[in-house]
């Protein structure tokens, strides 16, 4: 068809998306100062009548090709926070700056894969082989594969604690936002100074992801820095701050952390939720030769979870509307009582505003998956825009425009009327798709390499 090449040239826009967005409609540019037009566009002269444009969705369980940029975006944001570019300065990789990772606590035993100096170790050994209060053994004397189902499932399902699990999930943001609140306070306590004298002196910036572990429990990583006080993150911190303070004053800030909850029956006691007892803090460096981890290490780490989701732990990745739809599920039967669960839990109206059924799928999780300090670095849109704005350069080189005029205005209209690869487009999306995979591939190994 002689339309082929246009048609074509939309499907290689969108990047090989999986799932484009469908558009309709019109962009008129006209000057501000005289009213004439001076370009326009229409999708009714498309060869198929509509403007494909990616979905831009962060998982790759439901874009590869979309989840691929997330992921580029998200190392460059973190990446920048430690070793400076994207309007941030080099010097930020002088600052004290902490890898932490925080855990759940245990609601219940779990099989899991333990290994000892290289030796695969039996999952929960015991002796005398006891039973818990439903018969079941305690123990289990198995050594997992990495790919058993059982890794992450309760050994006993009615043993284990899936409403204080659910309640966890929902309120980690809240743990989170308490630790944010704590740091500071363990800081001054120790060095003997008010809060005002802290904040004139130095600043805490950090960026965190969750990921989500296979018992369908969440975790958090996150790079925590001290800074100076000037906006962004150019004046270095005082000479009190260092990678010693800031790793003391993180185990002790996780510690004293709590968040008080009303028990289900709604008669007992409160539960007070906590972070789990496997806290992990580690310096970051700027060569693994140092003591601690690379700053280059914790970037690729942190953004490989950006893309994932509670799918990775037996769930599904999109919402659960009615309750008659999770036992069709094709789930993991721990992660199905934890969704049912979700739904039990809100009906109880001291839970209605965690909105437990619209995240059931999150298994109780509704926070970000990913979010930062105001002054840690770039933010996802400014790379976002840095994105596009090369992207119609290149377009106007390639269609000989001039630069864009600033007295000239850009009206546009548009409608959404559909998502998804229609007829052929599925084959040239994936042509495309694998093409700029194998590219970043290549550009991995030169960086590794180098």
């Amino acid at each position: 068809m002689p339309d082929f090449g246009r048609w074509k040239q939309m499907i290689n826009a969108t990047g090989g998306c999986e799932q484009p967005v469908r558009l309709q409609g019109e962009r008129l540019t006209v000057d501000g100062t005289t009213g004439e037009l001076i370009e326009s566009y229409s999708t009714d002269d498309e060869p198929t009548g509509y403007l494909l444009t990616a979905c831009g969705n962060r998982r790759a369980s439901r874009c590869a090709a979309c989840a691929e940029v997330y992921r580029d975006d998200t190392y460059h944001l973190i990446i920048s926070g430690l070793t400076g570019g994207k309007t941030v300065p080099e010097t930020v990789s002088t600052h004290p700056r902490a890898f932490l990772t925080l855990t759940a606590p245990s609601f219940g035993p779990v099989h899991s894969r333990k290994k000892r100096a290289g030796t695969l170790l039996p999952c929960r050994p015991r002796r005398d082989r006891p039973l818990c209060p439903h018969g079941r053994p305690e123990g289990c004397a198995l050594r997992h594969a990495d790919d058993d189902p059982a890794v992450g499932q309760p050994i006993c399902p009615d043993c284990y604690d899936y409403p204080a699990a659910v309640l966890w999930n929902a309120h980690a943001p809240e743990l989170w936002r308490q630790l944010t609140l704590t740091l500071p306070k363990v800081i001054t306590a120790e060095l003997g100074i008010t809060h005002r004298a802290l904040r004139q002196q130095a600043r805490i910036s950090y960026a965190r992801v969750i990921e989500y572990q296979r018992r369908g429990l969440i975790h958090f990583h996150a790079v925590v820095r001290l800074d100076g006080t000037n906006i962004g993150a150019g004046e270095p911190p005082p000479s009190w701050a260092n990678n010693a303070l800031l790793e003391r004053a993180l185990k002790t800030a996780a510690a004293a952390v709590t968040v008080s909850v009303p028990h289900p029956d709604e008669q007992s006691p409160p539960l007070e939720l906590r972070w789990g007892t496997q806290l992990d803090v580690q310096p970051i460096q700027v060569s693994t030769e140092l003591d601690g981890i690379a700053d280059k290490h914790v970037a690729r780490y942190i953004a490989k979870y950006a893309t994932k989701g509670a799918e990775d732990s037996g769930t599904v990745d999109r919402p659960i509307r009615f309750a008659s739809q999770i036992t069709e599920l094709r789930v993991s039967e721990h992660a199905r009582r934890m969704i049912w669960t979700c739904f039990a839990l809100a009906d109880i109206p001291a839970y209605r505003s965690l909105r437990l059924q619209p995240w059931a799928h999150m298994l109780g999780y509704g926070g970000h998956f990913s979010s930062k300090s105001r002054h840690y670095s770039v933010t996802l849109t400014e790379l976002r825009r840095a994105r596009a704005d090369h992207a119609a350069a290149l377009a106007r080189q390639a269609a000989g425009r001039p630069e864009p005029n600033p007295d000239h205005l850009t009206l546009a209209d548009w409608r959404y009327v559909g998502s998804g690869l229609l007829n052929g487009e599925h084959f040239w999306a994936e042509q495309v798709r694998n093409r700029i995979q194998t590219a970043r591939r290549l550009r991995r190994k030169t960086e590794h390499a180098t």
